[in-house]
């Protein structure tokens, strides 16, 4: 069993010694790759005679000194190397040879069908050669690639290409040079024979910028949204941040084996292919938006994250929670803003609130960690993009921008902390900057109490507030946050009354913001002329859980004039009605009348009206018990739609066949909205189960030229017309079996599927010619969706934990960032009924029982058991 000890921050100390620039030449062959790495060294503690450079899994050739063999000068082990040199500055070389196509676990340089590709974030570096691997060693970088022409054609590096060279004997060379230091998680190397669609950008300097993307040749005609993407993406950074791209080209490269989303190298992002790759035959409407998104989230890291990147492992929210928020905002910008938030926030709670909750919460800085993989979590990035919006919301526009310019200005080229980044925007004023640091020093999810009284006689109105602060993990008392509260007093026709708040702390009322810093707080509006009712964290301006004795759910469904605080009434409404079924076994007919009003808005947008019909999740739901039971919730679940399908079914026929355009592609917000509302109105249909339906759905698949709208029909087929969805099943594998990253979907519907037997299809799909369990997308779409799918992965017989408990112990031998991924799966432990914990502490016993269990899982299973 691996045992990795444990890193904390208070330990950090500088490097003894700097690698100011790096040479690297890569020699690719069939069987191996040789790698010769030159290293300008520069010592920083003049005291220190040793220098550590890590390294792992390497075959070490050679080792020299300013040309000279450091013969007895070094000893290494499985982890690092340790070279003894007393000179101030000194030329290092290191050969090394490596075996990409040996790589499994995705870290370093490894093999992805036919391309050679790297990923070194966080720790991937020293699989490839020895060095300084860690992001406060920020270097230059020269890198040559030799590789067979014919087999590798295409052969990428960081920066600029400044030289090539044909070779004898079939063999060609490329030389890239980039002028920016970075830490060496953002080189980057690929090597293949790809088609690239190309072109080109001109920024506001006028500089013209070369953009290609490079992908498994026949996919080119799969680029052109990723590329639209990109370009509104650097507008974007330059009209709202003032960021212009420094490099002369920035190059994409799509790969299907990836363990990330996408990686923001310098000058060359490598994406798992599932984030560029699309056309309306093959991609979703939520697969163009999530493009869109993470094109753009790796394009603004070259600022936040390249230009500007962490210390220490322990800062990294400053790159990844700051550049969710700018990427989400880009987003709101591009399409539907409330929309938008409505998407952030349902992400935020189905799977940060679920981590935070569970044995594994964590702050968005971590004080302490084994393996730093396991800290790419929800928390590190959603919750970390709530606080940088916190801090937008404080300062404003302007002076959040002049805040982001003193940060740019002050810290170019360097590796900083959070701390660096707060004085930036604490420079602007506006907030109190230690009271705020608690938002990166705590963990878990508060609750805000809210109770309020309206006195006639005064006309005054009262807000009282109490944060809920739990304890940590380890059962530290944590201190009451300091934040922005945004509301609104709403008279009985639903617009915002006009008060007087006599609150010296108050700066931002302009802007309807409470400023809420203490356990308890109260607030006395004054000149409230009738009884108002109160819109509490309009916009989602601060994570927490609102308890709200007086909340009037069924006037805010159809009143709030916040728009996501209108989706949160709906929400919150349902999650009640659901409760009630379960107490008493009775539909709650009020809620019912509510959707009703939500259903028949016609100045509603398309799509935030979808998002307002949708009930809760059964993730959501989990949350809200006290031990975890999913079976009464399930029940309820399916009784609530039945009810409303019902009691409007005619109404939801006639809207669907308003919206339903079987021949329209267009992804315009229009037809997204249209595509949204007509497959949320026919999942409450199918629950109405009739033949007639079926048969509308089956048309559905059969008529429709989307992948929106195939995929939600057979979903939803699958999971109420077995019958009806067996040809189409069949008949979608023969279209699209060729097609990765569509396999993925079919995968996905089949382990999402809440019919009985679905643990079985699971198995059996494992043996199908489409799946591969060293693709962690195919991985992802099969195990994954299967552990979060709550009916099946909980069932009472337990069958659901040993299944993945096996899964976690066959993949960690293989990938364990892939394996680690899936045990978060067990987070709910704690939480559990009696019976299902005692089975799901059976499947975690025989994950810890294993002997060569990796460091990665052992970490996670010891949290969830302890």
């Amino acid at each position: 069993m691996s045992q990795a000890k444990t890193i904390h921050l208070n330990d950090y100390s500088a490097p003894s010694h700097h690698i100011i620039h790096t040479d690297l030449t890569f020699e690719i062959f069939d069987e191996h790759t040789l790698v010769i790495n030159r290293m300008q060294v520069e010592r920083m503690d003049k005291e220190s005679t040793e220098m550590m450079l890590h390294g792992e899994g390497l075959k070490l050739l050679c080792v020299k000194v300013d040309d000279v063999k450091a013969e007895g000068q070094f000893e290494r082990d499985d982890e690092q190397m340790r070279l003894q040199c007393d000179k101030d500055e000194f030329v290092l070389q290191v050969v090394t040879k490596i075996y990409p196509d040996e790589n499994t676990t995705l870290e370093g340089l490894y093999r992805s069908g036919t391309i050679l590709c790297t990923q070194n974030e966080p720790e991937g570096f020293r699989h490839i050669t020895y060095f300084i691997d860690r992001p406060d060693n920020m270097s230059t970088f020269t890198t040559t690639i030799i590789a067979a022409t014919e087999r590798y054609p295409i052969l990428l590096g960081n920066g600029n290409l400044v030289e090539t060279e044909v070779y004898a004997e079939g063999r060609h060379m490329a030389k890239w040079e980039d002028p920016f230091a970075k830490p060496s998680y953002l080189f980057a190397l690929v090597a293949g024979d790809l088609g690239v669609v190309s072109d080109s950008f001109t920024t506001m300097g006028g500089r013209e910028i070369a953009l290609n993307i490079y992908v498994d040749k026949g996919n080119e005609h799969k680029c052109a949204h990723a590329m639209t993407s990109l370009e509104k993406s650097m507008q974007w950074d330059e009209e709202v941040y003032g960021r212009e791209y420094d490099l002369d080209i920035y190059n994409i490269v799509a790969v299907d084996s990836f363990n990330m989303g996408a990686m923001e190298n310098k000058g060359l992002n490598i994406f798992n292919s599932h984030y560029v790759l699309a056309d309306k035959d093959s991609a979703t409407d939520q697969n163009f938006m999530g493009i869109e998104s993470v094109i753009a989230h790796e394009y603004f890291h070259n600022w936040t994250g390249n230009r500007i990147t962490c210390r220490d492992w322990f800062q990294l929210t400053l790159k990844e929670g700051l550049t969710v928020f700018r990427d989400q905002s880009f987003s709101a910008d591009m399409n539907d803003a409330v929309v938008q938030r409505i998407s952030d926030v349902k992400a935020l709670r189905e799977r940060q609130f679920v981590e935070d909750a569970g044995p594994t919460a964590h702050p968005i800085k971590p004080k302490s960690y084994k393996e730093i993989n396991n800290f790419y979590t929800a928390t590190i990035y959603e919750k970390g993009a709530e606080v940088i919006r916190m801090i937008h919301t404080f300062l404003g526009e302007a002076k959040y921008r002049a805040g982001m310019d003193l940060y740019f200005k002050t810290f170019d080229g360097q590796a900083v902390r959070t701390e660096d980044f707060l004085w930036a925007m604490h420079e602007q004023g506006g907030f109190d900057l230690e009271k705020f640091r608690r938002w990166y020093d705590q963990e878990r999810t508060p609750t805000l109490e809210v109770k309020s009284s309206y006195n006639p006689a005064k006309k005054e109105f009262v807000v009282e507030l109490r944060q809920g602060i739990p304890e940590s993990v380890k059962g530290e008392k944590q201190l009451p946050y300091y934040f922005p509260l945004g509301f609104s007093l709403l008279d009985a026709q639903g617009r915002e009354m006009a008060y007087v708040l006599d609150d010296e702390r108050q700066t931002l009322l302009s802007r309807n913001l409470l400023v809420v810093q203490e356990e308890y707080e109260t607030f006395c509006f004054k000149n409230i002329q009738e009884l108002p009712v109160l819109s509490i964290n309009n916009n989602y301006s601060a994570p927490f859980k609102i308890e709200q004795e007086e909340a009037e759910h069924s006037f805010l469904m159809s009143h709030a004039s916040d728009g996501f605080n209108r989706y949160e009434a709906t929400q919150k409404a349902a999650i009640e009605a659901i409760n009630t079924f379960i107490i008493t076994g009775e539909i709650d007919q009020q809620y019912l009348e509510d959707f009703g009003s939500i259903l028949n808005d016609t100045h509603l947008g398309l799509e935030a009206k979808a998002y307002m019909l949708e009930l809760p999740s059964l993730s959501v739901l989990m949350q809200e018990q006290e031990l975890i039971d999913v079976a009464p919730l399930s029940e309820a679940l399916a009784a609530l739609r039945i009810a409303l399908a019902k009691k409007y079914h005619i109404k939801m026929l006639v809207e669907y066949q308003i919206c339903h355009r079987p021949d329209n592609s267009d992804i315009d917000a229009q037809s997204m909205g249209e595509r949204a509302l007509k497959n949320v109105l026919l999942a409450y249909l199918m629950a109405l189960d009739e033949t007639r339906v079926y048969e509308l759905c089956a048309r559905q698949y059969d008529e429709c030229v989307t992948m929106t709208d195939r995929i939600v029909a057979l979903d939803l087929l699958e999971n109420y017309a077995p019958e009806f969805a067996a040809q189409r099943l069949q008949h979608f594998y023969e279209r699209y079996k060729e097609d990765t990253l569509v396999m993925n979907k079919y995968l996905s519907v089949l382990s999402a599927s809440e019919r009985e037997g679905t643990i079985g299809r699971v198995q059996a799909l494992q043996n199908d010619p489409v799946y591969d369990v060293k693709v962690p997308n195919l991985v992802r779409a099969l195990i994954g969706v299967f552990a979060r799918n709550a009916v099946a992965f909980h069932a009472p017989t337990g069958h659901g934990y040993a299944f993945l408990a096996e899964k976690v112990i066959e993949l960690d031998a293989i990938n364990p960032q892939i394996a680690s991924g899936l045990t978060t799966a067990f987070r709910s432990y704690s939480r559990l009924n009696p019976t299902n914990k005692a089975l799901m502490k059976d499947a975690l016993e025989m994950i810890l029982n294993e002997k060569e269990i990796s460091s990665n899982v052992l970490e996670l299973v010891e949290k969830i058991l302890d």
